[in-house]
């Protein structure tokens, strides 16, 4: 078990890749927001894919263990401590029953991630352990853990000592400025070039009012295609309403003149045009940062975000352990 003395700001139980599959029916596929940072903490513990680990947004949580484990924290620098003795990141740690893990404010990123050998041991909802918080679903009671919780783990075997290279780790900004890719679609035709031109030229900043649902952005304002100025009424009335369509995950979703990134647990469908798409392996860049951050928007095409991906898969493995 553990024994969760204080939860954090947000902290869920997370696996990886998530609930997909299952957006016809409402779940988005959650999960961690930074699958890199995620995976190599399980890979550190020695862990398969898919096993439960936590996720720790801005505050991490204060743990105690009740019994002998190994776990690792990547992601987010949050000043962890093991019974008041700094702890290192990215490196897998024993740790002894009665020991007390402490986290601290985020001071480098915005999400850290804690796996323990053996993982999670919460049940599966319709194929994963990831929480949805809007649904209440998966996770651990569906929910961000609470102060007094005890959570359980698998029994599983960790080696300690093993460490990511630097090389192989998230090159987390410190400065709060993010080139963020983008491709074109599903509804680049509704924007003009001027539009396109002013979206991959500008800075835009992360809004405060921003979660695993949906990333706020404030910047220039838009403007459009004919297309989306003279048409039918069915699609609305502004420029960026159209017909209700799917969306893809990571889509740039124009709200009149608020582009809002959606992320792991957004919605499948609704009224507005989706102009760019995030790539799932930038995905980790939207995760580490915070509000106020900036953000520019780098073009790339289908190849190169698939490309990007299998980048980050390879180095989610145990070739990126020292």
């Amino acid at each position: 078990m553990l024994e969760i003395i204080k939860a954090g700001l947000e902290t869920s139980v997370q696996d990886f890749p998530g609930r997909w599959g299952h957006w016809e029916q409402g779940f988005p596929p959650s999960g961690p927001f930074d699958m890199w940072s995620f995976r190599l903490a399980n890979v550190l513990v020695g862990n398969a894919p898919e096993a439960a680990g936590l996720e720790c947004q801005f505050v991490g949580p204060k743990i105690r263990f009740s019994r002998d484990t190994t776990i690792a924290l990547t992601g987010a620098t949050m000043s962890a401590t093991l019974d008041g003795k700094p702890m290192p990141q990215w490196e897998s740690v024993a740790v002894a029953a009665g020991q007390e893990l402490t986290t601290g404010f985020a001071t480098k990123g915005a999400r850290s991630y804690l796996a323990f050998a053996g993982g999670i041991d919460v049940p599966a909802v319709l194929g994963s352990r990831a929480t949805f918080h809007m649904a209440g679903v998966g996770g651990f009671e569906g929910h961000a853990l609470k102060d007094g919780q005890q959570v359980p783990l698998n029994k599983g075997q960790g080696a300690p000592g093993r460490r990511v290279r630097d090389e192989c780790q998230p090159a987390i900004a410190s400065d709060g400025c993010w080139t963020i890719d983008v491709v074109r679609g599903p509804n680049d035709d509704w924007i003009d070039d001027e539009g396109h031109q002013m979206f991959l030229e500008s800075e835009w900043t992360l809004q405060s009012r921003s979660n695993r649902t949906g990333y706020r952005l404030t910047g220039p304002e838009w403007t459009f295609a004919e297309r989306a100025t003279s048409k039918g009424p069915e699609h609305g009335e502004h420029p960026s309403n159209i017909l209700d369509h799917g969306y893809p995950v990571g889509s740039v979703n124009l709200c009149g003149q608020t582009p809002i990134i959606l992320v792991s647990d957004a919605p499948s469908a609704g009224g507005f045009i989706n102009p760019y798409t995030v790539p799932s392996a930038a995905f980790w860049k939207l995760a580490q940062s915070k509000p106020n951050d900036t953000y520019r928007f780098r073009e790339v095409s289908v190849d190169e975000a698939q490309a990007l991906r299998r980048e980050i898969d390879g180095l989610c493995s145990e070739t990126s352990l020292n």
